[in-house]
């Protein structure tokens, strides 16, 4: 996985979901900048949602404000540019 610029996050269902049936799936893009592990982050167009993602296909979610608590079961999805 290289470095892209846009990506989909892939959000899983509860444990308890039937497995592939249930996942939320959002679109974010790379900013300037970088996160805890030294990688860039991606943010949605709200910017509310921040994510770190290497270039080996890692998240990292990034709380963007206080009482948030981020997701754990996040994969991503490379979207080619157009």
């Amino acid at each position: 996985m290289g470095r892209e610029s846009r990506y989909e996050l892939v959000f899983a269902g509860p444990d308890h979901a039937v497995p592939g049936g249930e996942e939320t799936v959002l679109l974010v893009h790379r900013t300037d900048r970088t996160g805890p592990g030294g990688h860039p982050i991606y943010v949605d167009d709200t910017g509310i949602v921040q994510a770190e993602i290497s270039d080996q296909g890692d998240v990292r979610m990034i709380a963007s404000g206080g009482h948030q608590e981020p997701a754990s079961r996040v994969s991503v999805r490379p979207v080619p540019s157009a």
